[in-house]
């Protein structure tokens, strides 16, 4: 763990040189609202400015002054760990993509949306009164242990080179993904309070829990969409103890929570 940064002003060269010299695997709280990317290009900005560089450009990938990316998209409406590679960490990226994760879902029954979370406009609604405690539990048994899903339309997976959810804002026709094999290693009803229900998540990698929500809806003679998604976990990184607020995202705090690249060379990643 690094130690504390002296207050005294450095050298513009020297910050900078410190930053890109940074090799390794961290996590960051992303908010509700921006998307993953913006996430990671508001970071990557905090953190030239606060080396010294004048106006930079985090989107602009040709000559990056900072080489950073991040494994595991959080939809726009979700919140959580959100786990950055910087230097070569970003090679390790693929391990957060396939590991194992967590969240903490809260679903609404009786209404169903075109991009299942509540961002999405209702596209139909459905009585839920019939639907007890009991009745979700023993449906979520059928969504435990190795199962197969369909990915939702909108969605960060892509068709051509471009993401599925670009292309339905676009106004295109986007079919179905064909339903893949994912793994829950467990799911637990944790408050029923109809028409809202919270749902305790550990799954890995490629697994969406709007499909969940929405395929969970349909098994009780319904419907559902996810109201509120967090992270709470993503490989080894937890939110309570890893996870850096927005006012924490500095060169000082990034050391000291900065899991470094093991000395083996490490395959390269899709970031």
């Amino acid at each position: 763990m690094a130690g504390s940064i002296s207050n005294t002003a450095a050298p513009i060269t020297s910050s900078l040189s410190k930053l890109q010299s940074l090799n390794g695997l961290f996590a960051i709280y992303k908010k509700q609202g921006p998307t993953s990317a913006d996430v990671l290009n508001t970071l990557k900005e905090v953190l030239l400015r606060e080396a010294g560089v004048q106006n930079p450009n985090p989107r602009k990938r040709r000559k990056q002054s900072l080489k950073m990316g991040h494994g595991g998209t959080l939809d726009s409406a979700a919140s959580g760990v959100l786990v950055v590679g910087v230097g070569n960490g970003t090679k390790m990226l693929s391990t957060m993509l396939a590991g194992s994760k967590k969240y903490v879902a809260v679903g609404e029954l009786g209404k169903a949306t075109d991009n299942l979370d509540a961002t999405g406009s209702v596209i139909l609604e459905k009585d839920f009164e019939h639907i007890t405690r009991l009745a979700i539990e023993e449906k979520l048994k059928v969504f435990t242990g190795d199962i197969m899903q369909v990915p939702p339309l909108y969605s960060a997976l892509k068709k051509d080179g471009q993401r599925l959810s670009v292309l339905l804002k676009k106004g295109h026709k986007v079919e179905a993904k064909p339903a893949r094999p994912v793994t829950v290693y467990k799911l637990t009803l944790q408050e029923f309070k109809p028409p809202l229900f919270t749902l305790d998540i550990e799954c890995g990698g490629g697994f969406y829990v709007r499909s969940l929500v929405d395929d969970l809806g349909k098994a009780l003679s319904s419907c559902a969409h996810v109201k509120e998604l967090i992270r709470t976990k993503q490989g080894q990184f937890t939110l309570e103890e890893h996870a850096l607020p927005e006012e924490q995202w500095t060169l000082e705090h990034i050391l000291r929570s900065l899991q470094p690249c093991p000395d083996s060379e490490l395959p390269d990643a899709d970031t």
